[in-house]
């Protein structure tokens, strides 16, 4: 055999393995989950018409002839989230740090399913947008819309301290600029949701909120592609 014949095998624990492939699937629906959102949320919120998207919140969009489109935005989105979660549990399960590896797409898995609850409990009209809709906010909140919203506080907070949970993972893991962006992430986020909690809309709260959700996201397909190119090809 010439050296012009020989090529580079893989060794096997480098090889292609089916479980591999699964877990980096699943892992690219961290990726998805957040574009398919943000750009479902951005051109309804451009197009729908009475909807500001300065001041209105996304969820009012579930309202409407057209409010199936945000409804199934909440599932689908929800759903690759959760998907995506199994994929972390899969690339981060063993050492440097049990907690992190375990607990961290647990929380995300939560934040998963808490959209897919605040999708089917849809919120009331409310700012002018949707039938009926009140000048400001509904005098009655209705069940489904009570559930919409602890729906959301429970994603919200579960992925705010899964960033905290996964930082921790990354500073075991020697990968401090991962470890201090979680972090970050998670300080933002909190101050954008602490901030939608008065029930203001003022574009000085609704809009830090998108920009906080949207950071959200960036951060859970960040750590997705971090683990992605770390499962072996």
């Amino acid at each position: 055999m010439t050296a012009q014949t020989v090529t580079t095998a893989r060794t096997p624990g480098q090889a292609c393995t089916p479980a591999r492939r699964v877990t980096r699937s699943l892992l690219g629906y961290g990726v998805l989950a957040g574009a398919v959102f943000e750009a479902s949320v951005l051109i309804q919120g451009l197009t729908r018409h009475g909807f500001r998207l300065a001041h209105d919140d996304a969820s009012l969009l579930s309202n409407g002839p057209l409010g199936w489109i945000q409804i199934a935005t909440f599932v689908v989105a929800g759903a690759m989230t959760i998907a995506s979660a199994a994929g972390m549990r899969r690339a981060l399960a063993g050492p440097p740090d049990r907690a992190g590896g375990t607990w961290g797409p647990r929380l995300i898995a939560v934040y998963g399913a808490a959209l897919m609850a605040a999708g089917l409990l849809r919120a009331d009209p409310a700012d002018g947008f949707g039938p009926g809709a009140p000048a400001g906010k509904a005098a009655h909140v209705s069940w489904h819309a009570a559930g919409h919203l602890v729906s959301a506080s429970i994603g919200f907070t579960a992925l705010i301290v899964a960033c905290f949970v996964v930082a921790r993972y990354f500073s075991r893991e020697r990968h401090r600029g991962l470890a201090v962006y979680s972090r970050v992430t998670g300080l933002a986020f909190l101050a954008a949701f602490a901030g939608v909690t008065t029930g203001s809309s003022s574009s000085a709260i609704v809009l830090p909120f998108y920009g906080g959700v949207l950071i959200a996201w960036i951060w859970v397909a960040v750590v997705s592609v971090h683990l992605y190119r770390r499962v072996a090809v």
